[in-house]
């Protein structure tokens, strides 16, 4: 489909589908709040999201959880808008890019289900935290669709290919505790400890040096092309030697010695 033969979608000012708060600690905070519509991946709620995230990232956050008004996380792709569609494709693609391409640590916490092209959000943030009530359902092949947005890739980074298989080919779902035992989630907590236990891990994610969070980040993402661990070597070692030739290392490293005081000299 090219972009010109739909009318451009112009959405009012803010990001009306989305909240965004910043909360301590440095972190912010975006709920998907479409609930009438179970929190569908129709291109108003896409491009709200894609502008909360940016909105979260120009106030300076060092991390964003993702969150949705329940009870459904995200029911995926509109039917109405498969049907007769009105934006190209790419573009319905801009909330969850939004967030896999954010400069900042991302964490879902997911509580309800992820259909389709839902499963999609969590699976383009850096950690996934769920509840047992979590469900996580490509079904793309049930609506006759092939899945997009680079969604078989992603799904196999955490499941493995076979992992991938089973849910997209053969239509297998996982809730909560599955997706933990299968990695697609890191952990999977009881639903009053979700946003305290993601909130946790951002802020300490956030109060980490930001430039050195955003050169490890990026050697993560780097290493996953790779297939031998002496190019994951040199990828560090270079990494490794600018971390250590950065002004303030010497004191940095003073000041955890400090703190350490006569305990066992263990990496913090």
């Amino acid at each position: 489909m090219s972009h010109d033969t739909f009318v451009p979608i112009v959405r009012p000012a803010g990001h009306p589908l989305v909240r965004a708060d910043v909360v301590g600690g440095g972190v912010g905070i975006v709920t998907l709040d479409d609930p009438d519509r179970r929190n569908a991946l129709r291109i108003e709620l896409s491009l709200d999201l894609a502008a909360a995230v940016a909105e979260l990232v120009a106030e300076g956050v060092g991390a964003i959880v993702v969150t949705a008004r329940p009870p459904v996380f995200c029911a995926g792709g509109d039917l109405d808008d498969l049907l007769r569609p009105r934006a190209d494709l790419r573009d319905t693609y801009a909330g969850f890019l939004a967030l896999s391409d954010a400069p900042v640590v991302t964490i879902a916490a997911v509580d309800g289900a992820c259909i389709g092209a839902g499963v999609n959000l969590p699976l383009a943030c850096d950690v996934v935290l769920c509840t047992p009530g979590a469900r996580f359902d490509p079904r793309f092949l049930d609506v006759g669709i092939h899945p997009g947005g680079g969604h078989l890739w992603r799904l196999a980074q955490r499941v493995g290919r076979q992992g991938a298989a089973a849910l997209s080919l053969c239509g297998d779902s996982l809730d909560g505790t599955e997706a933990e035992t299968k990695g697609l989630a890191w952990r999977c907590v009881p639903p009053d400890e979700l946003l305290p236990t993601s909130l946790r891990l951002a802020r300490r994610a956030a109060g980490r040096d930001r430039e050195l969070m955003t050169r490890t980040r990026a050697s993560l993402d780097a290493s996953l092309a790779l297939s031998d661990p002496h190019d994951a070597l040199e990828l560090e070692l270079e990494a490794q030697t600018w971390s250590m030739a950065r002004p303030g290392f010497a004191d940095h490293v003073r000041a955890v010695k400090a703190r350490l005081g006569d305990r066992p000299r263990d990496t913090p």
